[in-house]
Parts: structure tokens; C-alpha cells; sequence
């Protein structure tokens, strides 16, 4: 799958693949977008959106309270 252009997928789609490449195959977020060539403040902003954000612990996206 391309996820170089993240503007063109769905919030909610994008947060479970990013949540599974980061749960199967990536040890960090900078290591996610590296490897995929992604824009990482447009993953951000877009997961933002939705009330997500990265957390290096569980190296996962979370809901936070706004």
C-alpha cells in the first residue's frame, strides 16, 4: 500500500494502518515514516484531527482528552 500521500486516505483508515505498521513492523514513529517516505506532520495533523495522538511508550497512536 502507498502511504507516501496521506492527505488522500481517510483519518480513521490512516490511524489503524499506522497503529498496525507500528505495532508489526516499525520500532519507532521517525522509523514509520521513514520507511513508508510519509510526511510526518501531515500523519500528525490528520490524527490530531481525530483526537490521536503518538505515544512513545506503547509506540502507538492514543486518544487524548482535548
Amino acid at each position: 500500500m502507498d502511504l507516501s500521500n496521506v492527505r488522500t486516505l481517510d483519518s480513521a483508515i490512516l490511524l489503524g494502518i499506522v497503529n498496525e505498521k507500528l505495532r508489526l513492523e516499525c520500532d519507532s514513529f521517525e522509523e514509520l515514516v521513514s520507511t513508508y517516505e510519509m510526511d510526518a506532520s501531515n500523519v500528525v495533523g490528520k490524527l490530531d484531527v481525530l483526537g490521536y495522538q503518538y505515544d512513545r511508550m506503547t509506540n502507538q497512536f492514543k486518544s487524548y482528552d482535548r
